[in-house]
């Protein structure tokens, strides 16, 4: 087993690996790294990992040491210097009248050698150039062509799904991507649409080249000749991604209906004759092609679920405790005679007047005298009067007393005064 890390120099370059020489690294940490180039500064990418020897090409760099802060001040004098040889490097290319464009200018981390980075759409000569450029910055001048594809990773940008070029991102190296990709996944050949903003056929077709690949496979060609659960025809269209084919049915061959692909049989792959010795099966045997999609059972709630349920609910019952003591405690004061006093139930017990605190609560009887009980005088009988006088008798022999009229008095009449002065 061999301890590696991975290093970055550029964000979203490639990926390097060297040996640490028994130092822990951290992901995005930076580091010291002895190069063919000389000392460069990196950042981790990746922390201490064991593999297998046959994995690692041998001999690994090693790693010289965890970048200091004196090491991070020496990379942003190197980016200053940049900013200023980019600048002095446009001036000498137009005083030279070269054809080429410069992208970006690279010192190492100890300053002695610079690259400079240009396209071109030929060879240019630039010898004249890079001994002008010696004698201004007293350095190793390092002039390197590079291609569209390479300057759109170094400057980035946005694409058409609005997202970073994925060259600028995460990409390690360039796949190559040819039109054949387009044809296969149905794409309109129109350039613009199809291209990126390097100028070249986007990188994106390639991620999906395998699956439609796989696809074409499984799949029928146009013009072949397949059977349906409605019968048999020719098929006109076909749907790579939802994985569905049109076909013209011999029965009705001005309206196409729509098959998913395992509810076909194909009888002939591709542009060509339709067998001669050809029968079409009957109805019964076809319909049983058609995909019959399974009836979802209903979901139950499951475990973890039940489990949350049964936490929130004693949640619940922790938050009520308090209430719940509370009116206990309540209760148990007014069982026992407490200080706190029964709120009065009717307006009856409102009047009355509220017992003093610490005085014992006085049992029935002992309180307010009650008044001498008197004994209920008897009732005298009436005297008996006459049915003519009295009123009618009822059924039982009782007398009613008769019915007094009242007669109302006029608004504008005063009672006379029986008594006047």
């Amino acid at each position: 087993m061999t301890e590696i890390i991975g290093v970055r120099f550029k964000s979203g370059g490639k990926q390097y690996y060297f040996d640490p020489q028994g130092q822990q690294v951290a992901p995005g940490q930076g580091v010291i790294i002895e190069t063919s180039r000389g000392l460069e500064y990196g950042e981790c990418a990746q922390g201490n990992t064991m593999v297998e020897d046959e994995e690692v090409v041998q001999p690994l760099r090693p790693m010289v040491r965890i970048a200091t802060d004196k090491d991070l001040e020496t990379v942003e004098k190197n980016h200053e210097k940049e900013k200023k040889a980019f600048t002095i490097c446009q001036e000498k290319i137009a005083a030279h009248g070269l054809d080429m464009k410069l992208v970006e200018v690279e010192y190492n981390f100890e300053g002695n050698k610079i690259l400079f980075f240009f396209t071109s759409e030929g060879r240019v000569d630039f010898r004249a150039l890079v001994k002008d450029l010696a004698s201004v910055f007293h350095a190793r001048i390092e002039l390197r062509q590079i291609g569209v594809r390479d300057e759109a990773k170094m400057l980035g940008g946005l694409g058409i799904c609005g997202r970073p070029l994925c060259c600028a991102s995460f990409l390690d190296e360039f796949q190559p991507v040819s039109i054949k990709m387009a044809k296969t996944q149905n794409l309109s050949l129109n350039p613009t649409k199809i291209s990126g903003t390097c100028g070249r056929l986007m990188c994106c077709l390639k991620y999906e080249q395998e699956a439609y690949e796989d696809a074409v496979h499984r799949m029928p060609k146009n013009e072949s000749f397949v059977e349906t659960p409605e019968g048999a025809g020719n098929v006109c269209q076909v749907d790579l991604l939802k994985e569905t084919v049109k076909v013209r049915l011999d029965s009705a061959p001005e309206t196409p209906k729509c098959f998913h692909n395992c509810e076909l049989r194909v009888i002939r792959n591709g542009k060509g004759k339709r067998p001669e010795d050809y029968v079409e099966p009957p109805a019964q045997e076809l319909a049983k092609l058609r995909k019959v999609t399974p009836v979802e059972e209903p979901r139950t709630l499951t475990g973890s679920v039940n489990a949350a349920l049964a936490g929130l609910s004693a949640a619940l019952e922790e938050e009520n405790a308090p209430a719940q003591e509370s009116r206990r405690s309540r209760s148990r004061r007014r069982k026992s005679g407490g200080e706190q006093q029964p709120q009065p139930q009717n307006r009856k017990e409102e009047a009355k007047p509220a017992q003093k605190a610490g005085q014992p609560k006085a049992p029935r009887g002992e309180g307010k005298p009650r008044p001498e009980s008197r004994p209920k005088p008897q009732e005298k009988p009436a005297p008996e009067k006459p049915a003519a006088e009295g009123g009618q008798a009822n059924a039982a022999g009782e007398k009613k007393r008769p019915r007094r009229r009242y007669h109302r008095r006029p608004r504008g009449d005063k009672p006379q005064n029986p008594n006047p002065q």
